[in-house]
C-alpha cells in the first residue's frame, strides 16, 4: 500500500493558490502581528524596527515596515490584540495571491523578497 503524501490544487482557482512550485521548499517562522487589523493570507509583511512586530508593508512607512520581510501564511484576526502567526521566509509564491500594502507593486517588492529567498512567480500551478 502506498501512503505517500501529495499536494493538489483540485477545485481551487490557480490565481488564488498562494504557494507556487514545490511546497516542501517553504520555510516559515513565527512572528508577532501588530494589533488592530485582520491580516489576509498572502499579505506581504514588514517588521517594525522598534518593536520587532510585523504589519502590512506599506511603501510610505518610516518605521522599518516599508521593507518587505515575509509573506503571511494564513488569515489572522489581530483586531483585539497582537497575535502570533506563521510567515513564510522562503519559497515560491503566485503574484496574484500576494496581498500588497499601500504604495507597493509586485515590481517594487520583488528584489527585496528575492534577496531573502522569496520568489514571486506569475500564476503557476
Amino acid at each position: 500500500m502506498n501512503y505517500r503524501a501529495s499536494f493538489s490544487t483540485e477545485g481551487v482557482s490557480v490565481s488564488k493558490v498562494l504557494v507556487a512550485g514545490n511546497a516542501h521548499l517553504l520555510v516559515g517562522r513565527k512572528v508577532t502581528l501588530l494589533a488592530g487589523a485582520v491580516y489576509a493570507a498572502g499579505t506581504v509583511l514588514g517588521v517594525i524596527t522598534a518593536s520587532k512586530k510585523h504589519t502590512v508593508s506599506a511603501s510610505a512607512a518610516t518605521d522599518g515596515s516599508e521593507k518587505p520581510d515575509l509573506i503571511l501564511a494564513e488569515t489572522v484576526d489581530a483586531t483585539a490584540g497582537d497575535r502570533e502567526a506563521l510567515g513564510y521566509a522562503r519559497g515560491d509564491f503566485n503574484t496574484s495571491a500576494v496581498v500588497l500594502g499601500a504604495g507597493h507593486t509586485v515590481a517594487s517588492i520583488t528584489e527585496a523578497l528575492r534577496i531573502k529567498g522569496i520568489t514571486l512567480l506569475a500564476d503557476v500551478a
